[in-house]
């Protein structure tokens, strides 16, 4: 185990060093006061580290052999971050701990007391989406100085603590869950993308949800943005959503329905109306482009079998808009 939790350790040691440099330098450009940095960067490592993790099968088999104290090590993981960053920062405050300690227990136990079904399932879909657009997390891990928005802390905690609920203790078929696609991944999540794009684009163009970016200065620092927003999109964003809607909502309404078209059908309306909070609610533009590319991603996953490939068409609409289109 310990050979096998090796790739794992280096990768943790890669994100600290780079995450380290890089969190410092934007701290410094942009004048955030070193108070502030210095309480975030530490939990915030922490965090990312505990996230990647769950893409480590070694990591996940070791986290299994906790069995009964995997709910409280959940919760514990949820407070000890807050705990890091509140005290020094002074936004420590006993009912956000409370809060967190109490929805983590509550992910961490799910799957170890409720009764195996559908209904349950989709209600524990329901909480974690609900949690997850609420304000709950821009409100607990407040930043005194403003800026930057710091509740990546808790979306990342509360991303995680679901995946790993799901993965140790309900189990999941057909998800094929991983940080890095392979070659077949790349392909298909390619060609979907190719696919989504007349669709996504005309409709998007058509009722004002977007519009051109000027590209005239278009060079290298474009490239290396667009580069990056495609990475983080790729490990947060995609990877996260990929999971929670193709790889167990899709799968659970083909299930039910015993269709495949009737499960990306509902999985992509209701992807959509998770967007409908995104920029001022309700954002029923947002929410119409969101469930055609839904359903694109959808097909991506069918096809492949993985949230992998579904990942990929989902990292590249989204950096396809971030980069051309405002």
């Amino acid at each position: 185990m310990q050979n096998r939790l090796a790739p794992f350790w280096l990768t943790a040691l890669a994100l600290w060093v780079i995450g380290s440099l890089g969190a410092i330098g934007y701290a410094q450009k942009q004048n955030i006061p070193s108070t502030v940095w210095m309480a975030a960067l530490p939990p915030l490592l922490i965090e990312a580290t505990l996230y990647i993790g769950s893409g480590f099968a070694a990591v996940r088999e070791r986290l299994a052999q906790l069995r009964g104290w995997l709910p409280a090590a959940m919760a514990a993981s949820a407070a000890v971050p807050y705990l890091m960053f509140s005290i020094p920062a002074g936004t420590f405050r006993l009912e956000w701990l409370g809060a967190l300690i109490l929805l983590s227990t509550v992910i961490g136990l799910w799957y170890r007391l409720a009764p195996r079904g559908i209904a349950f399932d989709l209600l524990f879909l329901a909480i974690m989406a609900g949690i997850f657009l609420s304000r709950l997390f821009p409100t607990i891990y407040l930043n005194p100085a403003g800026k930057p928005a710091l509740d990546i802390l808790g979306r990342l905690m509360w991303i995680r603590l679901g995946i790993y609920s799901v993965l140790l203790v309900r189990g999941a078929d057909h998800v094929d869950f991983g940080f890095v696609p392979q070659a077949r991944h790349w392909w298909i999540g390619a060609k979907y993308f190719l696919f989504s794009i007349p669709l996504i684009g005309v409709v998007a163009w058509s009722i004002g949800f977007v519009r051109p970016r000027d590209l005239s200065s278009f060079g290298a620092k474009t490239a290396l943005i667009a580069l990056g927003t495609f990475i983080g999109m790729l490990w947060v964003t995609a990877l996260a959503e990929e999971f929670f809607f193709r790889g167990l909502l899709q799968q659970w309404m083909q299930k039910l329905t015993g269709s495949l078209v009737w499960g990306i059908a509902i999985t992509s309306c209701l992807f959509g109306a998770a967007h409908l909070p995104m920029r001022g609610f309700p954002n029923i533009k947002f929410a119409l482009v969101a469930t055609i590319a839904g359903v694109f991603y959808g097909l991506a996953y069918a096809r492949s079998g993985s949230i992998r490939a579904s990942m990929v068409t989902h990292a590249l609409v989204n950096t396809a808009w971030r980069v051309f289109f405002v």
